[in-house]
């Protein structure tokens, strides 16, 4: 017969007991280890962090640039001549016109060559009057030797015609006849050399004319580059505009070439702006652009796209379509969006500051309550 042992019974009423226990155990460990994850994950307060929406629908994308308003038209009046600064006569901001002297400047050497051309110029018109004097007289001279000769001729055919009968009827000897006959041989040579000296003498005052007018003329060009030189001492604006700087000082030494002022025409100004070079590249001449003046906002399109980087930024420049608000000068800073393209039906949020193309960004989300994320 079975005898029932307690002590048995006992035994595994306490492993169940005990298994119970380790399962509970588990149980705890799991949920603690689950908040524990989930009080791993970083949040933030809400008023740290910029908040945007999710769209969906048609995204625009833009470049944003800062710059300036620059002149479509800069002229810089430059030195012709190494020189003094003596006196500066007009400030930067200055509205002038094309005959606006801005500035006197000296130079004895200028000034020098000036009156040594002129001085050279004067002798070689008083030498050329001399010498055309001269030959023209000399000219007059041979006309008169011919005058003299063809009379003598005249005479001495008429001589003769006149004794030729006689000499033929024996009333005059032969050999007078012949005499007469020689002497107005000889007259007709010497009426030939003679005219063909008048011809020379004409060749000859016409050939030195001629060179000394070329010479007068090259003295001319000489005087007038002097004179020139003379004149840009008093340094004009040359056309109308907004004197922009002054780049000389009182006083100052200035070689040839210097610059010595801008002037830009107000009128005709266009925005510059410096994109960053990893978004320049979806840049392209034509596409629209909104400048911020911080009174207006002004429509242009894209210029020109400067082909070089410089300090980490490429120069656009943008034709400005619409009117400027009034105030904008050059130099005015301004903003400028580009618009790259519109995608549609995309999934969208605005581009947080630290965000770069073609790159992938964490986002926080925002927590049910709104208070963090």
């Amino acid at each position: 017969m079975d005898i029932e042992r307690k002590d048995l019974k006992r035994r595994n009423t306490r492993r169940r007991w005990l298994i119970g226990i380790a399962a509970g155990a588990l149980a705890l460990a799991a949920v603690a280890g689950v908040g524990l994850l989930g009080a791993a994950l970083p949040l933030v307060d809400r008023n740290s962090v910029w908040i945007d929406t999710v769209k969906r629908g048609q995204m625009l994308r833009e470049v944003r640039g800062q710059g300036v308003l620059s002149p479509k038209e800069i002229r810089w009046i430059t030195a012709q001549t190494a020189a003094t600064v003596e006196r500066i006569g007009i400030k930067p901001g200055a509205v002038v016109a094309a005959d606006t002297v801005l500035m006197e400047l000296g130079s004895p050497a200028a000034t020098e060559e000036l009156e040594s051309a002129r001085a050279a110029l004067a002798a070689a018109r008083a030498d050329a009057a001399a010498k055309r004097m001269g030959l023209e007289n000399q000219l007059l001279d041979e006309k008169s030797r011919v005058a003299q000769i063809r009379s003598a001729y005249a005479l001495a055919r008429a001589k003769v015609d006149a004794t030729e009968g006689l000499a033929n009827q024996g009333i005059i000897p032969a050999l007078t006849f012949r005499e007469y006959q020689l002497d107005a041989e000889q007259q007709q040579t010497l009426l030939g050399l003679a005219a063909d000296r008048v011809a020379k003498s004409g060749q000859t005052l016409v050939a030195q004319i001629a060179a000394d007018e070329a010479r007068i003329r090259q003295l001319e060009t000489a005087y007038a580059s002097r004179a020139r030189l003379a004149e840009a001492l008093h340094v004009k604006a040359g056309t109308t505009g907004v004197l922009q700087s002054v780049a000389v000082q009182e006083g100052q030494e200035v070689a040839a070439g210097a610059n010595l002022a801008r002037i830009a025409r107000p009128g005709e100004l266009r925005a510059e702006l410096e994109v960053a070079e990893t978004q320049a590249k979806d840049v392209g001449v034509g596409q629209r652009v909104t400048i911020d003046t911080r009174t207006a906002l002004v429509a242009g399109r894209v210029e020109r796209i400067d082909p070089a980087v410089q300090r980490g930024s490429v120069q656009v420049d943008v034709e400005l379509l619409g009117p400027l608000p009034p105030g904008s000068r050059p130099d005015l800073s301004v903003d400028g969006t580009i618009e790259i393209e519109l995608v549609p039906n995309a999934v969208y949020v605005a581009r947080p500051a630290i965000a770069r193309p073609d790159s992938q960004l964490r986002l926080f989300r925002l927590s049910a309550d709104g208070k963090s994320a």
